[in-house]
């Protein structure tokens, strides 16, 4: 797989799918018409002979405002099939409970990785997603687990259902039509995708091989951030998410499989029917995806550097106002207008993890090492920022009015994956020959450019602190 610098190139297939607009409507579809019921959820008899069936992604008691369902019009219900077992063979890289310290640590330590390789033939993306890091457990419904995906196969007489919490999507290379219970939708890099708790879905390459990343979230559902002071437009719009139309299959298919992700483990069961049997549907509870470029950033235009908060495209916020499970947020191009300032993201610590990736172009941060299809953590607390190339670049002597002068970012997208919970990361991920080992050097050569004042002696060379004036007047206060 190519590591492109560049954004990607002008998509060859166009979308020729429909799709319903906005996030957290109330839609209806069908497929067929008249095969919604009028007036009620579960009538007697069906339009057209279909079964009735309710997906809900909130508990029954959930406030009205946050309460989340579809109702289902299908020709066979999903509860017709054979029963679970564990699947053979199964994939022991994904993870669903973080307490098993055989399986994933805590480790302060900058990590990064670079791009995946191509998997071995026949990898669907199933077999192709595994865990990199994460925290809390989905049997507690409480907590996150960042993926990664590499894929060369499209999922044929099978489908994937996540029943440990929301899938978001992120393909770096390499378009995805994925097929759910509402209907299809086709993902190509820059855009991304979410898939609720519970839905079932297929994911097909129609450009060959693909790899990406994956954010997991337990017993939470993402949403729109809270604006603020910004106040009533801008960030992502909500009228920009779009989710599909009614989409149905109804031939029979002996020995269809759906896999079932439980506990972080995976499950099989066979039926004789395809899962995306639904002629029609109506709720709020459904896959959307979301196309990055729409993304209306907000940035300072006088001095100093905005927190990456306000890049946030989506949250799922925990119970703690302001504080969230995980946020997804982007760094996409746009215009650098602050004046005396340091443009580049500044040093930082932080009490979030933040896992970060980039699907094209070269991160502002990182000259050196940070590729597409890449990715790095930096947990709580642990330092990081600009590396030592950037930090020399946006300080040489170019001039101040080169350096003040409006620029504009282009040719690069980044996001991170950002959460108030402290991830352990899994032996296999620390493992992996994909791991940059020497991450660590990129800011091994920042170096001092303290400059003396006059009364101070500065450094002496001897790697001693130097004394100053003021030291010197708290010499002689303390002696007399």
């Amino acid at each position: 797989m190519s590591n492109s610098t560049h954004p990607p190139p002008q998509q060859e297939q166009v979308d020729a799918y429909s799709y319903l607009s906005g996030l957290g409507n109330s839609f209806s579809s069908e497929a067929v018409p008249g095969s919604l019921p009028a007036a009620q959820n579960s009538p007697l008899h069906c339009p057209l002979g279909l079964y009735a069936e309710q997906l809900s992604g909130t508990s029954f008691t959930s406030p009205r405002h946050r309460n989340l369902r579809t109702w289902l019009y299908r020709i066979k219900p999903s509860v017709t099939h054979e029963p679970f077992h564990p699947r053979d063979p199964p994939n022991r890289r994904l993870v669903g409970d973080f307490d098993d310290r055989a399986t994933a640590v805590a480790t302060p330590t900058q990590l990064r990785w670079r791009p995946a390789e191509l998997p071995p033939p026949g990898l669907d993306f199933v077999d192709g997603l595994h865990t990199v890091c994460g925290a809390g457990s989905s049997f507690l419904r409480h907590g996150f687990a960042i993926h990664m995906y590499a894929a060369n196969k499209s999922m044929d007489g099978c489908a994937f259902c996540n029943a440990d919490g929301d899938f978001l999507i992120v393909p770096q290379q390499g378009k995805l039509l994925i097929t759910t219970e509402c209907g299809k939708m086709l993902v190509p890099p820059g855009e991304i995708v979410v898939i609720p708790q519970g839905f079932r879905f297929a994911v097909d390459l129609p450009d060959g091989p693909s790899r990406g990343y994956v954010s997991e979230i337990f017993g939470a559902h993402f949403q729109l951030p809270d604006l603020g002071p910004i106040g009533a437009n801008g960030l992502a719009a909500a009228r920009d998410f779009l989710s599909p139309t009614a989409w149905f299959e109804q031939a029979h298919r002996p020995g269809y499989t759906i896999v079932q992700k439980y506990g972080g483990e995976l499950f099989t069961a066979t039926q004789d029917f395809s899962p995306f049997n639904v002629v029609a549907w109506h709720g709020n509870y459904v896959p959307y995806k979301y196309d990055l470029s729409k993304f209306c950033p907000f940035n300072t235009v006088l001095f100093d550097h905005a927190d990456p908060s306000v890049n946030t495209v989506l949250t799922a916020p925990t119970d703690k106002p302001g504080v969230a499970l995980l946020d997804f947020v982007i760094f996409p191009p746009r215009w650098l207008v602050a004046e005396n300032t340091f443009r580049p993201p500044y040093y930082h610590r932080n009490c979030m993890s933040e896992f970060m990736g980039l699907i094209y172009g070269m991160y502002e941060a990182k000259a050196d090492g940070f590729l597409p299809g890449g990715a790095s953590l930096h947990s709580c607390m642990t330092p990081h920022g600009p590396d030592t190339r950037t930090y020399e670049a946006t300080i040489s002597s170019l001039g101040a009015a080169a350096k003040n002068a409006p620029s504009r970012l282009c040719g690069t997208l980044a996001f991170m994956f950002e959460s108030a919970l402290i991830p352990r990361v899994c032996r296999w991920a620390l493992e992996s020959p994909s791991r940059d080992l020497d991450y660590y050097q990129c800011w091994i050569g920042l170096k001092s450019h303290f400059s003396h004042g006059d009364g101070h002696r500065g450094d002496d060379g001897d790697g001693r602190a130097a004394t100053t004036t003021g030291g010197e007047v708290g010499k002689d206060a303390k002696e007399e």
